[in-house]
């Protein structure tokens, strides 16, 4: 455990390095990495790597054909045999080469924008600062850490589930550098499940005037469906199931043979989570003659509280030993840590940078938190 007089010299430490970690974080940025650009995010990777090694860290390329490649990167701790540590980031985002031209890094008013800073290239420079802050003050966890740097997590996370579900499974604990919640800076100590339904619907085609009847209509079987729908939808209770697209029709005086509907699902509990799939499972056509395929569901499992309990209530003391105050809250959106508390791994997610505007074009950060993100998390790497 680090002393109370430790964890406030790692914060001073960390605050007179802000400008270094503004800078870092504009080398970044500047080196943009969307999902969907296999060659820039291995060229930002690259990039992550060397800041790593620079420091003395074991890199290992995880090599991805048809996405950008994942950074397994090894910090040893005093103690080898111990379970590690996981620490969970992505290289990617969700801007399109060339946004830097019309959204450049800049900084004002006391925040740093540009994309991807919140989302989440602050928080790849936290755990580098947060590793550094813990070498000069001779203070290396106990754990090993591995720091998994994934490049699909913006598009659901296809290729890095398996590799972030094989490196949770041997590790004590998970922490995860999505970005905070809200300028407060919470942290997530719930996540809905999330994921999306589509129902396919197959009717007749008729001439809508000289013999509709003949016809199966294909839009009114969707919007039948859509009332049904209205009834498994329970905000209260935090399960939404929100028709998000509608399909359907080729002219105004044929009856549409087809038509798509497609649905978000949000939950918040697992057993919330089978009971939605299951409803959904379990819908039938309602006009005479209407064919009805069901498919998809749930992609991520939710976050639930049970999982990160232990770990925030390490966390709020160790901020508290630096004279700060840290909350949590609850977040409508998924992330990989969603798939490593599943497993039943202690899992904490919003460790990343404060700010606000996720994939927005504000996008930005709180530059004066940076310091006391990295001394969190160093924190929390000394102490588990």
């Amino acid at each position: 455990m680090l002393t109370r007089q430790q964890s406030l010299h790692l914060l001073a430490a960390l605050r007179k390095r802000q400008t270094e970690m503004v800078r870092l974080i504009g080398c970044f940025v500047r080196s943009e990495s969307p999902s969907t650009s296999k060659a820039a995010v291995d060229r930002f990777g690259r990039m992550v790597a060397a800041e790593w090694t620079g420091r003395g860290a074991r890199v290992a390329v995880l090599r991805q054909r048809d996405c950008g490649n994942h950074l397994r990167v090894t910090w040893p701790g005093r103690e080898k045999q111990q379970r590690p540590i996981l620490v969970l980031g992505h290289l990617d985002t969700v801007y399109a080469l060339g946004t830097l031209a019309g959204m450049p890094f800049h900084l004002a008013r006391g925040r740093a924008f540009g994309p991807g800073t919140f989302d989440m290239k602050g928080g790849l420079v936290l755990a580098l600062f947060a590793a550094d802050a813990l070498l000069r003050a001779d203070c290396p966890p106990r754990r090993p850490v591995i720091f998994l740097w994934t490049s699909d997590e913006e598009t659901g996370s296809a290729t890095s589930r398996a590799v972030i579900e094989r490196e949770a499974r041997r590790s004590a604990a998970v922490l995860v550098l999505e970005p905070a919640s809200g300028l407060e800076g919470r942290l997530k100590t719930r996540r809905k499940g999330i994921g999306s339904a589509e129902l396919l619907i197959t009717g007749r085609a008729a001439h809508a005037g000289l013999n509709p009847e003949d016809g199966v209509n294909a839009i009114h079987e969707m919007a039948l469906q859509i009332a049904r729908l209205a009834r498994l939808h329970q905000p209260r209770r935090g399960i939404t199931v929100s028709p998000t697209i509608a399909e359907g029709g080729t002219r105004s005086n044929v009856i549409p043979a087809q038509a798509r509907l497609v649905v978000d699902l949000r939950a918040p509990r697992a057993s919330d989570m089978r009971t939605v799939e299951r409803q959904l499972r379990a819908l039938r056509p309602i006009l005479a003659g209407a064919k009805l395929r069901v498919r998809g569901g749930f992609t991520r499992p939710p976050l639930e509280r049970r999982a990160s309990a232990v770990l925030f209530a390490r966390a709020q003391q160790v901020a508290k030993d630096m004279g700060l105050r840290l909350r949590e809250t609850a977040s409508g959106g998924g992330s990989d840590g969603s798939f490593t508390a599943a497993l039943g791994v202690p899992t904490l997610d919003g460790l990343g940078a404060v700010g606000e505007g996720a994939h927005s074009h504000d996008e930005n950060i709180v530059v004066r938190a940076l310091p006391e993100r990295a001394a969190l998390l160093a924190g929390l790497l000394a102490t588990i």
